[in-house]
């Protein structure tokens, strides 16, 4: 899968803020792009320290366009999976 312009310039920096719904407002977090390996898949993706619901995780990976991961689970675009993702 090509990624697109958003989630190269994300991954070429490093990092991104977005405004995020939690805890009842808006905040501003700060997610970094690292490397993940589950199983023999490695691919990259957004992480954050902060809990954030699963369904606001899942409108920040379609808008950003990769994976993020928060303590409290994983989303990825809709329809895509990590095998859509994997390093080559």
């Amino acid at each position: 899968m090509k990624l697109s312009e958003k989630a190269q310039e994300v991954l070429k920096r490093g990092e991104i803020k977005l405004r995020v719904y939690r805890s009842g407002m808006y905040q501003w977090i700060t997610f970094r792009a690292k490397v993940v390996t589950l199983g023999n898949i490695t691919y990259n993706e957004l992480h954050t320290e902060r809990m954030i619901e699963l369904t606001e995780l899942t409108k920040i990976a379609n808008e950003v366009g990769l994976p993020i991961e928060a303590p409290n689970g994983r989303a990825f675009p809709t329809g895509t999976s990590s095998q859509d993702f994997k390093n080559e």
